[in-house]
């Protein structure tokens, strides 16, 4: 069995290169993104990272911090007004990302309360369940 950090080896999901995988939600709004992270067979632990403004330069920053130690990256964020920009700057990065349809995205019956927050961490632990 080998361990990689504090978990073993079978409790985290690998890429074929032996690489653990880190699910990203993103909020994206005109000026900024808040940002919620999901790390694989941490039993769906999501975390919220923050936020950071809506530029090519911010994104590709927050993949180069995320990635550091070899992790692979998979972000997912809601298809909005703002496009497919963030989209592109992430697949020229070498980052999987999915944008997402708002309709397709479960919510619990009576769940009125829709914050940046609470979106972000719902579509990481999405993407961490799905993949």
């Amino acid at each position: 069995m080998r361990w990689i950090g504090r978990h073993r080896a079978s409790c985290i999901e690998e890429t074929d290169r032996g690489q653990a995988i880190i699910y990203i939600g993103l909020d994206a709004h005109k000026d900024t993104i808040a940002v919620a992270v999901a790390e694989a067979g941490k039993r769906g632990e999501v975390r919220e990272h923050g936020k950071v403004a809506n530029t090519a330069a911010a994104v590709k920053a927050l993949g180069v911090k995320l990635a550091r130690g070899g992790n692979a990256l998979r972000f997912c964020y809601e298809a909005g007004p703002c496009g497919y920009g963030i989209q592109r700057d992430l697949t020229a990065a070498g980052h999987d990302c999915v944008v997402v349809a708002p309709s397709l995205i479960p919510r619990k019956p009576g769940e009125r309360i829709k914050t940046d927050r609470r979106d972000a961490i719902n579509l990481a632990s999405c993407t961490a369940q799905v993949s």
